[in-house]
């Protein structure tokens, strides 16, 4: 029997949109923590942050699924870089209706949810 493909396309828990910025800020942010442990004070400075903006970043991380671990003052990352980085909210691609519905017709998990949108967003005629 076929092994069933592990996929990483999850709904996400939340609704927000991010900027470009902040969606660089925080892959930059998981790329410093696979690096290896780092102090809060180490990553607000190489990301140009203030301890608010630090805790604010650190939170959706969290609530993206990103497991982010506080050890010793030091915060860890403690899952592969490319799984993390899969869960980063992506900013809004300005995609017009005719172009998500193109890439709604493919059989995948992505197509799926898209599809879904499209089902709940747009009136019947």
């Amino acid at each position: 029997m076929a092994k069933k493909r592990k996929t990483s396309v999850k709904p996400i828990p939340f609704a927000v949109s991010v900027t470009p910025e902040r969606f660089v800020r925080l892959y930059r942010m998981v790329l410093l923590l696979a690096a290896g442990p780092q102090t809060r004070d180490a990553l607000a400075r190489r990301l140009h942050l203030d301890v608010r903006g630090f805790y604010r970043d650190l939170d959706l991380l969290r609530s993206a699924g990103v497991t982010v671990a506080l050890t010793a003052g030091r915060y860890t990352l403690e899952q592969d870089a490319e799984d993390a980085l899969a869960l980063l909210p992506f900013p809004d691609p300005r995609l017009t209706l005719g172009a998500v519905q193109t890439l709604a017709r493919g059989r995948g998990p992505a197509q799926r949810r898209l599809a879904e949108t499209i089902a709940r967003v747009v009136p019947s005629r």
